[in-house]
């Protein structure tokens, strides 16, 4: 059975993973889940992730972070679906929460935080919002 969303049930897996304590959550694996993992750890979301390579299989192993037992993700949620596409120009990516949350963006250059983004003057497709 082919999965419709993956980046979507990549995110309820973290959602998941941290409400229910655990300090990793594996799952099948692909370049743009490791890209946005990439960017939730230099944003200091998760403490490392993990790419397994076996032969056609790929499994993508996240280590959540926790602070005071509380999962330092508090809320992701996904903006652009596979049945409807947002996207956003670099003078109009969204902020969240204030900028103390981040968005994640599929860009020309790659997928990279909201920040990135607009220090490099691109627009893209609004993957989804962490905070």
């Amino acid at each position: 059975m082919s999965m419709q969303d993956p980046i979507a049930d990549m995110l309820t897996r973290l959602r998941n993973a941290g409400s229910a304590g655990l300090e990793t959550v594996s799952m099948p694996g692909s370049k743009e889940k490791a890209a946005i993992a990439e960017v939730l750890k230099k944003e200091g979301y998760i403490a490392d992730y993990k790419m397994i390579v076996d032969g056609a299989k790929r499994v993508l192993t996240i280590e959540v972070k926790f602070i005071d037992g509380k999962p330092v993700i508090e809320g992701l949620r996904r903006v652009s679906k596979p049945s409807c596409r947002i996207h956003c120009g670099s003078r109009e990516i969204p902020r969240v929460r204030n900028g103390l949350g981040t968005v994640v963006l599929s860009t020309p250059n790659g997928i990279m935080s909201g920040k990135q983004a607009a220090q490099q003057n691109v627009g893209g497709e609004i993957l989804c919002y962490v905070w």
